[in-house]
């Protein structure tokens, strides 16, 4: 399964790194692969360090204003013109999305692949990993619009809420078996 991290490209506490470089190796070892911005910094390295010591690919998608900061050893690297073609080609890619503690760029791909999944435009699984409850009030936030009737679809289609890594992991992988 190749599996699309959106996570930050900064250099993080440790409460952000361990459950990241965990998640990393459980990608690495389960045989899959990581779709990521293809940064070689901050969280995004940890992701792609752990994954490919841990046996796994990586597929990066950088973007030409970053690609001075493109990893030189991913197993496939393209570089796009702009932010909006390298979101494109990172769900492309992609057989499920798993969006981790991030900036304001994080939280744009994640809307954005949101946005796609509400009105039907892919149907890959999306999961928010909320480590160290990092998204417990865009969860909060997310209740509120389900319960006020601004999703069309229930809350539970639109994306499933992760502790850790492994059931980010154990989701991803049943759902991809019952969808393809």
């Amino acid at each position: 399964m190749n599996i699309c991290v959106f996570c930050s490209a900064a250099d993080l506490d440790d409460r952000y790194v361990k459950p990241a470089r965990k998640f990393a190796e459980l990608i690495g070892q389960g045989g899959h692969a990581l779709v990521w911005g293809g940064s070689d910094t901050g969280l995004m390295k940890v992701m792609a360090d752990g994954v490919q010591e841990a046996g796994g690919k990586l597929l990066g998608v950088s973007v030409e204003f970053l690609a001075h900061k493109a990893r030189t050893n991913a197993d496939e690297m393209v570089v796009t013109k702009d932010l909006a073609e390298r979101k494109a080609q990172l769900l492309a890619r992609a057989d499920a999305v798993v969006v981790m503690v991030g900036g304001t760029g994080t939280l744009d791909e994640a809307t954005e692949i949101l946005e796609l999944r509400k009105h039907g435009m892919h149907g890959k699984p999306v999961v928010l990993l909320n480590t160290a409850g990092f998204y417990d009030g865009l969860r909060s936030q997310f209740e509120r619009m389900a319960a006020e009737g601004f999703l069309p679809i229930p809350l539970t289609e639109l994306v499933f809420f992760a502790e850790d890594g492994a059931g980010a992991l154990a989701y991803l992988e049943e759902q991809v078996n019952i969808e393809g």
